[in-house]
């Protein structure tokens, strides 16, 4: 059975981007595998802070944006550079588009991941989690971007499995989970979104917490909130078809 207590990761995360800094910060909040013990919105930023943090806090991984960046030597310096302030740092490359030469320099200059922002989303989590496992993580984009590259790492790259699928999920119990649990509306302001009543849409969360349930055999921490759980059933990875599961 999967133990959440297992996985404890500090996290720094950049991005110049102020609105995607916090909803990333937000997103890994919500698992206890990750806590985000920095945010940075710009590298001279996340330079001094390294310089100064106590080496107890120093970061297990940083989410680094690299469309800011510009130029692939520029990534492969910042890369190189964090390896010599943190040594057995991990690094996932976070960026909108996929852009080949960047992605390459990722790989060459020893990132665990390179992930497309609008397709990792909700389980930036579980991505980190799972880099643990495996030598470079990859979104979908990001893999048919590099399909034809010559480059060992990237051909050799681990797509991120699919989110979890729960059939019994209808659409309107999915809107009133993502409304009250991702977005962490109360239950009153979603009934209203939705058009529906206050007890109307509580039994859609409760049903929604049960099918969520069925699914899952994860053994999460006793003083975890229901909320808490919900969140990371809803936004688990499926089996990947390699025997490993993001949560192990």
């Amino acid at each position: 059975m999967n133990r959440i207590n297992d996985i404890n990761l500090k996290v720094v995360v950049v991005d110049t981007d102020f609105y995607a800094l916090h909803a990333i910060n937000g997103f890994l909040a919500w698992d206890r595998r990750t806590r985000v013990t920095h945010l940075s919105e710009t590298l001279d930023d996340l330079w001094a802070h390294l310089e100064h943090v106590a080496p107890p806090e120093r970061p297990d991984v940083v989410l680094l944006a690299v469309d800011h960046l510009g130029h692939p030597a520029v990534l492969r310096d910042v890369l190189d550079r964090l390896r010599a302030q943190v040594p057995g740092v991990r690094v996932i490359c976070l960026e909108q588009v996929a852009d080949l030469a960047m992605i390459e320099a990722a790989a060459d200059g020893g990132a665990s991941g390179f992930l497309l922002k609008q397709e990792v989303r909700l389980q930036i989590a579980w991505a980190t989690v799972y880099a643990l496992q495996h030598d470079f993580i990859v979104t979908a984009g990001v893999a048919r971007a590099c399909a034809h590259s010559a480059n060992r790492r990237l051909l050799h790259a681990t797509p991120l499995p699919e989110r979890r699928k729960y059939p019994e999920l209808t659409d309107r119990i999915r809107q009133a989970i993502k409304l009250c649990v991702v977005e962490g509306m109360p239950a009153h302001l979603a009934a209203h979104e939705m058009g529906i009543s206050l007890h109307t849409i509580r039994g859609y969360i409760k049903e929604g917490y049960r099918i969520l349930e069925a699914y899952d055999e994860t053994e999460y921490p006793v003083d975890m909130t229901p909320q808490e759980r919900a969140f990371m059933r809803f936004t688990a990875f499926a089996d990947d078809g390699r025997g490993h599961n993001a949560a192990q």
